[in-house]
């Protein structure tokens, strides 16, 4: 394991990758040689690995979650290669499994306007509920780019904020008069009743917010106005981007204001856009009815 441990490090101090992305790779090689048992790292081989992703299938594995464990190993036997723990790279003999085609879930604007109305204003939580919620949506940030907003990376003038992206990227997103209303009740208000932060919304401590407490946030917040989809930080963000693009926003735009590095990544909210249109054909046209 101590290959494991310079490869974290690798990822940390080299790479630049998210927490998020370390935590899971690590998770997934400690399982791999878990498999591995006591084979050496060097009599890997393909058909090994076949066996690997094998047990993974009958295990009910996600495909997603699949194809996470394979570019870990992928990165990680990369890794060992360049560092002359193995002779050859087993990893070039296998392929990721297919995609599952499953379109983004997003809010229609009538499940949205209650989830945006359920905090209460009148009280610091509820200030900083519906400051979060806001941002989430109005600029489409990721929920691990919302809790690393500082007050310094705001510019109240242009309506922008200068957010740190996956890979370290720093990109700047946009917001709007609602957005503003709320930044400006939360810090003149709630905000002064909690502890001194470099952080725009801090916890009870003064210290950066914890991922998992915005989704417990939002999950709560959903229940209480009987919304019947299930509402994450990322749901949030697939509205954003379903939104901009049925108001004809074009998808380079909405790509680059995501923090998207590929263009195809954007791509699958075409399909939601899409999708809406022939909804709307079949309900509408006489031709099309039944």
């Amino acid at each position: 394991m101590t290959d494991v441990k310079k490869f974290i490090d690798y990822l940390t101090y080299e790479r630049h990758l998210s927490n998020n992305t370390i935590i899971n790779y690590e998770n997934d090689l400690i399982e791999f040689y878990h498999f591995l048992n006591k084979k050496n790292i060097r009599e890997v081989d393909a058909s090994f690995l076949r066996l690997y992703l094998k047990k993974m299938y009958s295990q009910k594995y996600s495909v997603a979650s699949i194809s996470r464990k394979i570019s870990a190993l992928r990165s990680y036997f990369k890794f060992l290669l360049t560092e002359n723990k193995i002779d050859s790279n087993p990893m070039l003999l296998i392929s990721n499994p297919k995609k599952e085609k499953k379109l983004p879930t997003f809010l229609n604007l009538n499940d949205l306007e209650k989830l945006l109305s359920a905090p209460d204003l009148n009280t610091t939580d509820g200030q900083k509920e519906a400051l979060i919620l806001e941002l989430l949506y109005s600029t489409g940030i990721r929920v691990s780019e919302l809790v690393n907003i500082k007050v310094k990376d705001i510019d109240f003038e242009d309506k922008k904020i200068l957010v740190l992206g996956k890979g370290d990227k720093e990109r700047y997103v946009y917001y709007g008069p609602r957005a503003q209303e709320l930044l400006n009740l939360f810090i003149h208000g709630g905000r002064r009743f909690l502890p001194a932060s470099d952080y725009l919304i801090p916890n009870k401590h003064g210290q950066k917010l914890n991922d998992r407490m915005v989704r417990m946030m939002i999950d709560a917040l959903a229940k209480k106005v009987n919304l019947n989809v299930h509402v994450t930080p990322h749901v949030l963000r697939h509205t954003y981007a379903t939104h901009m693009l049925n108001e004809g926003a074009d998808l380079k735009s909405v790509g680059d204001l995501l923090g998207h590095e590929n263009l195809s990544t954007t791509q699958i909210y075409t399909h939601v856009s899409n999708e809406r249109l022939r909804k709307v054909y079949l309900d509408s046209h006489p031709r099309a009815k039944k």
